[in-house]
């Protein structure tokens, strides 16, 4: 079983594709120059157009603050809190109902030849392997008896047992 452990002092910030914000790369995985699998986190703050990501499927799960609506063809999604939402990066969407307040939300990307991850929020329990769990903890709790800090990400191969008072964003990932 494989448990990788990363904090924020290994994320890295960099910009939006469209220039309006930034967004916190926490992990990456690409082969040959092309990206397989991203997490990251970024703020909503004012309505205004997504990064188009032809090729990528795209779930977002807010974090804090209200929420927001995500529209383009064929698309209208509540981005409610702790709800992860699915939608592809190739169509222009739109957030909109900000009302001004910021929104933070936890961001998955894969690459559109893989299987969809599934996306979940799980508190004290066991996950089932099959594939790679990557667990964003929204608090303190502990990933297979291993301490997790708020904000870190545990990256695992197997089963995991999680503990504690706080959730995990659980992403189940199948990987080439």
């Amino acid at each position: 079983m494989f448990l990788h452990h990363l904090t924020p002092a290994d994320y890295r910030t960099q910009p939006w594709k469209n220039g309006r914000g930034t967004t916190t790369e926490l992990w990456r995985l690409e082969r040959d120059g092309q990206l397989l699998v991203r997490l990251s986190r970024a703020s909503v703050v004012e309505d205004g157009p997504f990064s188009l990501f032809p090729g990528i499927e795209r779930n977002l799960t807010v974090l804090s603050g209200p929420g927001f609506r995500l529209t383009g063809p064929g698309i209208d999604l509540r981005c409610a809190p702790l709800v992860p939402v699915a939608f592809t990066g190739d169509v222009e969407v739109t957030a909109s109902e900000t009302n001004s307040q910021q929104s933070d939300d936890f961001n998955v990307m894969t690459a559109r030849g893989l299987p969809k991850p599934q996306v979940t929020l799980a508190r004290n329990g066991h996950l089932t392997a099959g594939g790679t769990l990557a667990l964003y903890a929204l608090g303190p709790c502990e990933v297979n008896g291993h301490m997790v800090g708020r904000d870190d990400l545990i990256l695992t191969e197997g089963p995991a047992r999680l503990q504690g008072d706080w959730p995990v964003i659980a992403v189940r990932l199948q990987l080439p």
